[in-house]
């Protein structure tokens, strides 16, 4: 028997229980991406505000308060996304506007 004065509190083999410091896991935040509407001089204003209103959440003032941008400057940001959430509103957007026979554009680029 010991006195419990030996250290490593096992049986003198060596096989004692080592804690290790505990590292920091440093999340990086994900990259973000611009969503945005090119100008073309056949969709009609009209469609693009519905497709910011129901793509992009914009209230009727807001959405054509972009639309109006897009018209007078060729392009206009519709909200900034991580890379997926993105991806999935350009094929959206994309995919309604060929639906409706528009040539609306819809593009995505980092932040």
């Amino acid at each position: 028997m010991t006195n419990g004065s030996q250290k490593g509190g096992g049986n003198g083999s060596g096989t004692g229980t080592i804690v290790a410091p505990k590292s920091k896991t440093a999340t990086k935040r994900p990259s973000l991406y611009r969503v945005l509407l090119l100008n073309d001089d056949y969709t009609p204003m009209e469609f693009v505000v519905h497709v910011l209103e129901r793509f992009f959440q914009k209230g009727r003032d807001e959405a054509t308060r972009i639309m109006l941008h897009v018209h007078h400057h060729g392009v206009g940001e519709c909200g900034i996304y991580t890379y997926e959430v993105a991806e999935t509103k350009v094929t959206q957007v994309m995919d309604f506007a060929r639906k409706h026979q528009h040539p609306l554009q819809c593009v995505m680029e980092k932040k």
